[in-house]
């Protein structure tokens, strides 16, 4: 089996773990320490006060992430006997896999996962940033991608990613990954864009957010999982992107390649903003 599908493969374990409750969600610490190869509970333990740890040192209130509960487990002949377990939340998922063992590959995808997943709740649930209108949220999304994918730069230069050519090969693959096979070019024609209109300046909110769990990814993964050579980023690039594809196409989202074009350009929509702090 190729690593991007055993990619996906463990993204929809975990996401098959989810369970919900009083219109909340959670997953139980002792399934999920068996996806992650635990397979003594004894020896995840660790693993979950390292994340609550992290937890308190974030500034978040432990409680809310991790809950201790007890359960009735059948164990045979009619019998019950009472485990201990703990409902994690999405975020507490995050900082568990953070704390896990990073040479197993199931940690490393767990990783992306919860990453993703956690960010997108982020911004959902961001009161301050669901206020601001589309055009807003666009150009805070559009100065992120910015950031990031400097910070991408770097790290691909560091993974054998060197000359513009190469970034270039390097971005397409991330793209390809995302846009089901279309690379800049081909994003480019699919949305009616003129060759001198950037992709990204012409991206919606969705759209952007999408893109900037791509960069940020691809950068955590090449240096996590310390990517040497060209192909390999470009393969590891090209595998984050088509793990937000996937992501997306399970929360029941529009494919990138399918949202509306934004009129007016981010750099338009920043000298609009400059011309009014300036009146």
């Amino acid at each position: 089996m190729k690593s991007n599908e055993i990619e996906v493969m463990h993204h929809q374990s975990f996401e098959s773990l989810k369970q919900e409750e009083d219109g909340g969600e959670f997953w139980s610490a002792r399934k999920l320490s068996k996806a992650l190869e635990y397979y003594e509970y004894r020896n995840f333990l660790p693993v979950v006060e390292k994340a609550k740890e992290a937890c308190k040192n974030s500034g978040h209130n432990i409680h809310d992430h991790f809950v201790d509960i007890h359960e009735m487990i059948e164990i045979g002949k009619g019998g019950q006997r009472q485990i201990a377990d703990v409902k994690l939340s999405r975020y507490a998922c995050y900082l568990v896999v953070q704390n896990g063992d990073p040479a197993k590959p199931i940690i490393a995808n767990g990783q992306t996962y919860f990453a993703m997943q956690t960010r997108r709740q982020e911004l959902a649930d961001d009161h301050a940033f669901q206020q601001l209108k589309e055009d807003e949220k666009r150009l805070l999304l559009r100065n992120e991608v910015c950031a990031h994918n400097r910070q991408l730069v770097e790290t691909a230069q560091k993974a054998g990613v060197e000359t513009p050519l190469d970034f270039a090969v390097f971005q397409n693959h991330g793209y390809k990954g995302l846009y089901g096979g279309l690379d800049a070019n081909g994003i480019q024609q699919r949305k009616g864009l003129k060759k001198n209109q950037k992709i990204l300046d012409h991206m919606g909110s969705t759209e952007l957010a999408a893109n900037l769990f791509r960069a940020t990814q691809a950068e955590e993964k090449l240096r996590r999982e310390n990517i040497q050579g060209k192909n390999k980023a470009n393969q590891a690039h090209f595998e984050v992107g088509k793990v937000v594809r996937q992501t997306i196409q399970e929360l029941g989202g529009t494919m990138p390649e399918d949202l509306p074009v934004a009129e007016k350009s981010a750099k338009q929509l920043a000298k609009e903003k400059n011309k009014k702090l300036l009146k």
